[in-house]
């Protein structure tokens, strides 16, 4: 049985550009990380008005779940196709995010 992660990317907008990314996050990018095998499901959230610390240094995240018996290959997709035609990247994103992969405890 393949093992199950959550992919955790946190990210911002350019400055006055949100809309722009939102568009583009949920309609071109998001669709194209579904695409590459392993990556199963996707959720999209914007930062809550109420903090429990009020300074937070990234306003977006994206959860995806990904199903797989060989994680590396699907990093590796994933970083092969980021920039391509595959995997458009919007100059509406801000270059600063945080990136993570978490397994189950």
């Amino acid at each position: 049985m393949p093992q199950r992660y959550k992919f955790v990317v946190l990210t911002n907008a350019v400055d006055g550009r949100d809309a722009e990314f939102n568009d583009w996050y949920t309609n071109v990018h998001l669709p194209d990380v579904l695409a590459i095998p392993g990556v199963v499901s996707a959720e999209r959230f914007k930062l809550a008005h109420a903090q429990r610390i009020a300074e937070q240094p990234y306003g977006y995240l994206a959860i995806y779940e990904v199903e797989t018996d060989d994680l590396k290959s699907v990093t590796a997709e994933i970083g092969k196709r980021a920039g391509t035609p595959a995997m458009v990247l919007s100059d509406a994103m801000a270059p600063e995010k945080l990136a993570a992969i978490f397994a189950p405890i």
